[in-house]
C-alpha cells in the first residue's frame, strides 16, 4: 500500500530534512511541504471536495508551523478531516506534550532531531489508522462525522455600542438563508448578546455549553444549536453573562471550526468588545465586517478597533470591510473619508438612516418580519451580495459577487490576548 504524506513545515531547513527522510520510506509518496496552516487547510479542503479517498493518509505538522499554533491546527484538521492521521513533529517529546497532542487529535508524536526508525514507525501507525477509518466510513457506520472543505466565516463587529452590529449580522444571515445557503448565526457578544431578543427566540443551550467539550461531534453541536423557523441555525450567547468567560480563544476556534464544517456560511456577531474569543473568530474569518455610524465618536472608535486588531495581529486594516450605518447624503462624514481615516475598505453601499422603518419590528423582537420595501433591509441584503454571502445559480469561489474580495484573508495569531485583555 502506498502511503501519501503531506508535511506542514514553515522552516525551509526543517522542510528539506523532513522531505529527505520521507523520500527514503518504503511505499511512501510524500507531497511537497506546505509552509503554513492556511495552506495546509486549503490543500486538504481542495482534495476533499470529491472524496475522502483523495486525502493523504498522513499529515506531519511541525511544531513551529504558523500562524495557527500546532496543537490548534491539529485539532482543526482532526475535526474537519477525521480520516487523516496527523503526527506532530516537536523538539519536546515529553509526556505532557504527548498527552496534549493526543487530546487535540494527533495520532503520534515524533521527537527532533528526526530519526529514520521513529519516523517510519509513527507514519506507518498513522497510515494504518487512517486506512481503518476510511474503511469504516465507507460502510456508512459513521455517516455523521464532519467532512468536506467547510463553509465561509463572516464576523460582524461594532466600532462601539449602538451602531447596529447585531441588526446587521442578523440581516446578513437572513439574506444568506433566503438565497438558499445553509447558514448558522452565532452570538459571540458573550455578556450582552441580543440575537435571541431580535428574533424572539429563547433556548436553554448556548455557546458556553460547548466551551468545555473537547470533541464537538455533530450530535453535540446539534443539541446546542436552535433551528429557527427562519431557516437559520442559531448558537446563542449565554443568558448569564458571567458564563461568557468560559468561552476563551481556544474554545472559540474549536466551536467555529465545528460550525464551518457543518454549514455553508457562519455569521458571527462579535459585539463591540475585544475578547480572546471574538478576536479568534475575527482572525479565522474569511470576511470581517466592522460597522460604524458616520459621526466623530463612532469613527474614532472604529479607528481604535482597527489599530487594536493590528497590534494584536488579529487582522490588517485593509483586510477589513467597513459598513457605514445610518448614512444620509447630508452627513458631513462620508464613507470615503471614513475609509481613509481607518484605512479600511468601505463597502460600495452605505446603509441609510431610516429607523422609523425598523422601530416596530425591533420593539416586537421580530426583525425577520421587516418589510421587503424597507430601504435599510434592501441596503443590507445588497451588501450581503457585495460581500459574497449569497447563493447564486452559478456560485463558485472565483465567480462570487464583485465585493467578495473586500475582506478575504488568511488568519494570524492572537496569542497576545492570553497575556491580557483589551477592550
Amino acid at each position: 500500500m502506498t502511503t501519501r504524506i503531506l508535511p506542514a513545515v514553515g522552516d525551509p531547513d526543517a522542510a528539506r530534512a523532513i522531505s529527505t527522510l520521507l523520500s527514503q520510506l518504503p511505499s511512501a509518496e510524500p507531497a511537497a511541504p506546505v509552509p503554513d496552516s492556511t495552506s495546509l487547510l486549503d490543500t486538504l479542503a481542495r482534495l476533499a471536495v470529491d472524496s475522502i479517498d483523495e486525502l493523504p493518509e498522513v499529515v506531519l505538522v511541525h511544531e513551529r508551523i504558523g500562524p495557527v499554533p500546532a496543537l490548534e491546527l491539529i485539532r482543526e484538521v482532526a475535526l474537519r478531516f477525521p480520516a487523516v492521521g496527523v503526527v506532530l513533529v516537536s523538539s519536546d517529546a515529553g509526556p505532557a506534550l504527548f498527552s496534549a497532542a493526543m487530546d487535540s487529535g494527533a495520532r503520534g508524536l515524533i521527537g527532533l532531531p528526526l530519526s529514520y526508525e521513529e519516523l517510519a514507525a509513527r507514519v506507518q501507525a498513522a497510515a494504518q489508522w487512517s486506512v481503518g477509518v476510511r474503511r469504516h466510513l465507507g460502510k456508512g457506520a459513521a455517516a455523521d462525522v464532519f467532512t468536506g472543505p467547510g463553509g465561509r466565516v463572516v464576523t460582524v463587529t461594532g466600532a462601539k455600542g449602538g451602531v447596529g452590529t447585531t441588526f446587521t449580522a442578523v440581516q446578513f444571515a437572513l439574506a444568506a438563508a433566503a438565497s438558499g445557503r445553509r447558514t448558522a448565526l452565532v452570538d459571540m457578544d458573550l455578556q450582552a448578546g441580543d440575537v435571541g431578543s431580535y428574533l424572539d427566540v429563547q433556548f436553554r443551550r448556548s455557546i458556553a455549553d460547548l466551551a468545555g467539550i473537547q470533541d464537538i461531534s455533530p450530535r453535540v453541536l446539534q443539541d446546542a444549536v436552535y433551528d429557527d423557523r427562519t431557516g437559520l441555525a442559531l448558537l446563542l450567547a449565554p443568558a448569564d453573562g458571567e458564563r461568557g468567560e468560559e468561552v476563551d480563544d481556544r474554545a472559540a476556534r474549536h466551536i467555529v471550526g465545528a460550525l464551518r464544517s457543518r454549514y455553508e456560511l457562519v455569521v458571527i456577531d462579535c459585539g463591540t468588545q475585544v475578547t480572546g474569543a471574538n478576536a479568534a473568530a475575527v482572525e479565522m474569518a474569511d470576511v470581517a465586517v466592522l460597522v460604524t455610524t458616520p459621526d466623530v465618536v463612532a469613527v474614532r472608535a472604529a479607528k481604535r478597533m482597527v489599530r487594536m486588531w493590528e497590534r494584536l495581529q488579529v487582522r490588517k486594516a485593509e483586510e477589513t470591510a467597513m459598513v457605514v450605518n445610518r448614512w444620509s447624503k447630508h452627513t458631513e462624514i462620508q464613507p470615503a473619508l471614513i475609509a481613509k481615516i481607518t484605512k479600511t475598505r468601505a463597502t460600495r453601499i452605505p446603509v441609510p438612516a431610516a429607523f422609523k422603518e425598523l422601530q416596530a419590528v425591533v420593539d416586537a423582537g421580530r426583525v425577520q418580519d421587516l418589510d421587503n420595501r424597507s430601504t435599510v433591509k434592501q441596503a443590507l441584503w445588497t451588501l450581503a451580495g457585495e460581500l459574497g454571502l449569497l447563493q447564486t445559480p452559478d456560485t463558485a469561489p472565483a465567480t462570487a459577487t464583485p465585493g467578495a474580495a473586500v475582506a478575504v484573508r488568511a488568519a494570524g495569531p492572537v496569542s497576545r490576548l492570553r497575556r491580557g485583555r483589551e477592550g
